[in-house]
């Protein structure tokens, strides 16, 4: 984001609260968000939570879609591949076609290409690694994603050997934690470190928050970062990543939203309350 455009903004109810900020510098934000043409948005936590859609969160979707915003989902989740967010985002009576959906998993084949690679990553995510090399026997990487319950000492010790014997450690995420039915639970973060501090070695990370996520989603847009916000829950990986990375950021208040954990550039009780504040912005236009 740019110098002098560093207000937080707070939807309120009967409209924006400026909590911080000269009015010159809300006055920079608010015309800078006049020009938005995309946006990114995070699903588990944004969209939906424990399997439920957020209150207003499918009239949103499509209130944001109607008014022209080209819309992509982007998520960390490294336990199912896209095809399956695809079917639940439907099944929860989102419109939302596979091609709108980055994971990690693609970036992930992307950038091994034909190389091998030993995963810790659940089954159903090999589909989305088509093309990859994969095997049990000295890989050129380690791709590491959330086993859950599946990050067994065998699995991780095995892991550890191929980091001592030259493979190099990938991620494709390194959450610490996520909200489930049955409260907070560790993310693949946590057992990326472990395998880090182990072997010596750094993981490079395709997942969010990192850089090279968001060009990806911003080139399928085809669209500039300082014309697409990012839409999440998550102060660390989407409003951290995508302002490092050039774009707006919005948090809601749902999912592991917590208070003042977030830098975000404007702040929403939910997603049900965006479609009202973008029209607010182009009726000023």
């Amino acid at each position: 984001m740019a110098q002098g455009c560093s207000a937080r903004m707070t939807a309120a109810a009967g409209g924006l609260t400026t909590p911080t900020g000269s009015a010159r510098g809300v006055d920079g934000v608010y015309h800078r968000r006049m020009r938005l043409a995309g946006l990114l948005i995070d699903l588990d936590g944004t969209l939906y939570v424990g399997g439920e859609p957020v209150a207003g969160a499918r009239e949103a979707v499509a209130s944001l879609k109607d008014s022209g915003l080209a819309i992509r989902y982007v998520t960390n989740t490294t336990r199912e591949p896209r095809r399956l967010v695809c079917e639940r985002l439907l099944s929860l009576g989102f419109e939302v076609e596979e091609r709108e959906i980055f994971t990690p998993a693609r970036a992930a084949a992307g950038k091994i290409g034909p190389r091998s690679c030993f995963a810790l990553v659940d089954g159903s995510l090999l589909e989305d690694l088509e093309g990859v090399n994969l095997t049990d026997g000295r890989p050129d990487y380690v791709l590491v994603g959330d086993l859950g319950e599946g990050f067994t000492y065998e699995r991780l010790n095995l892991a550890f050997r191929h980091l001592m014997e030259g493979a190099d450690l990938m991620a494709l995420q390194k959450n610490k934690f996520w909200r489930t039915e049955g409260g907070m639970s560790l993310d693949a973060g946590p057992f990326v470190a472990a395998l880090e501090y182990a072997s010596g070695k750094r993981a490079s990370v395709v997942g969010k928050p990192e850089q090279d996520f968001f060009r990806l989603a911003l080139d399928d847009l085809g669209l500039m970062a300082n014309q697409v916000g990012m839409v999440g829950d998550d102060a660390e990986a989407d409003v951290g990543g995508a302002r490092k990375a050039g774009l707006l950021g919005i948090q809601v208040r749902t999912g592991k939203w917590q208070a003042d954990a977030s830098e975000a550039d404007l702040v929403l009780d939910s997603i049900a309350d965006l479609p009202g504040v973008v029209k607010s912005w182009g009726g000023e236009g």
